[in-house]
């Protein structure tokens, strides 16, 4: 009896405990599967810092980590919505070859002879041809998907055999390069970032931004007649969000140019060399800034446009959103084609971080990129998705593979890491959706 009477006396603190936490979330209104993505980030860095040696958590390797996230953060962003609409597309890696071998032989070799080497329009044809070609990959795979009625898994794992054959054919297998100079700097590096001073201006617009954001969303609430959060929850949203940006471009500023690349840089200039160096900091990587932009724009598009409610209706039940009016075939062939020039301007990136274009590009992405959708959140039963968590599940797998490389994990042990990580988030999201009913 006195144990029981025990047990029943410490449930009111417990609770107490976990309604303080629940009051706390609903009113942040923060999504808890987000939350825990954070918290299991966070556990991958620490957990790799100590048994690198203290090498993981340096603003060097964050750095790089983050120019390495960037192409398949923006690709994830694509199969957010193409996994919402219970379509899969397995093809996005060969896309990605394809375009960045279409991109290489343009610059490296078709346009020099027309345009000369280094010409400034040179990056510009090269990436807009790639964004054609991409597109028009994707659309064809959509029309064939949506007009045609072939299962998307059929059809893109076609167009991953297809358009992998057709990036060797291009040249023969051989690698294309070097790169016009300024469409390397879409590959980060030195000179691909865009410095201490530019860095603090793109977080205090980013700061700026954030506040807009949510005085906007407030206004809107009070104007539909939405529940309001408390002002005390605005305020700590703005501060964390700010807190995060800020934070960010420290760790980018204090990583600084090797060295012998700032002496070369000091006597171009005429710059004395003090006695302890000189303190040139990268910034932020211009393939960050792309992949930021592009994650905007696509939340953007997810969830202020009438394309994006379509995406989600079609998601959510198919035949409701056709008896509704909805073109879910034309929507199918818009995300299809919209896919197709996310992988073109990862190409980019990824074409230019290598200063090559080569057969080999792009091998395996989609399973990293699908990895990342669903780890972000989207759930394979249609429907459901954000933006935000796929960029976030892209640096968390791409956390993952550098602290394998750094730890000293051989690539097919890297694999079986990632595959098994995959399982494990979607076995998370079924148990997720079944409690969610």
């Amino acid at each position: 009896m006195a144990d029981i009477t025990q047990s029943k006396s410490s449930h009111p603190a417990n609770d107490a405990g976990r309604s303080s936490i629940s009051r706390f979330i609903a009113a942040t209104e923060l999504d808890t599967r987000l939350l825990g993505m954070v918290g299991a980030l966070l556990l991958i860095w620490l957990g790799f810092h100590f048994l690198s040696g203290g090498l993981f958590l340096t603003p060097r390797n964050l750095w790089n980590l983050s120019v390495q996230t960037a192409s398949v953060a923006v690709m994830a962003t694509g199969m957010v919505l193409v996994i919402v609409t219970r379509n899969i597309d397995l093809s996005v890696g060969s896309i990605l070859g394809f375009s960045g071998m279409i991109m290489g032989v343009m610059q490296a070799e078709l346009l020099p002879k027309v345009l000369g080497f280094e010409h400034p329009a040179t990056w510009i044809i090269t990436l807009s041809i790639g964004l054609l070609v991409g597109a028009a990959i994707g659309a064809l795979h959509g029309l064939i998907i949506a007009f045609m009625n072939v299962p998307s898994f059929i059809v893109t794992l076609g167009g991953l055999l297809v358009w992998r054959g057709g990036t060797w054919f291009i040249t023969s297998g051989r690698t294309v390069a070097p790169m016009d100079s300024t469409f390397r700097l879409m590959g980060g590096g030195t000179n691909g970032s865009i410095g201490a001073t530019w860095s603090w201006i793109v977080a205090a617009f980013a700061c700026v931004a954030i506040i807009v954001a949510i005085l906007n969303s407030r206004h809107q609430r009070r104007r539909f007649g939405f529940p309001l959060r408390p002002v005390w929850a605005e305020y700590f949203l703005g501060a964390l969000g700010c807190a995060i940006v800020i934070g960010a471009v420290a760790v980018a500023n204090s990583y600084p140019w090797p060295v012998a690349i700032a002496r070369n840089y000091a006597d171009a200039n005429g710059i004395a060399w003090p006695d302890g160096g000189l303190f040139i900091a990268h910034g932020i990587a211009i393939p960050v800034l792309m992949a930021l932009c592009v994650g905007a724009v696509m939340t953007f598009i997810a969830t202020r446009l009438r394309f994006g409610r379509y995406v989600f209706a079609i998601g959510g039940n198919p035949e409701a959103a056709e008896l509704a009016g909805i073109k879910t075939r034309w929507v199918t062939v818009k995300i299809f084609a919209l896919m197709g020039a996310l992988c073109a301007i990862a190409a980019a990136i990824s074409t230019a971080r290598l200063n090559a274009a080569t057969n080999a590009q792009g091998e395996l992405d989609e399973l990293y990129t699908i990895a990342a959708a669903v780890i972000g959140g989207t759930s394979l039963a249609g429907g459901v998705g954000t933006i935000a968590g796929a960029m976030l599940g892209a640096l968390v797998m791409q956390s993952l593979q550098s602290g394998m490389v750094l730890v000293g994990i051989d690539t097919p042990f890297q694999r079986i890491v990632v595959g098994f990580v995959l399982v494990v988030a979607v076995w998370l999201d079924t148990i997720y959706r079944a409690r969610a009913k």
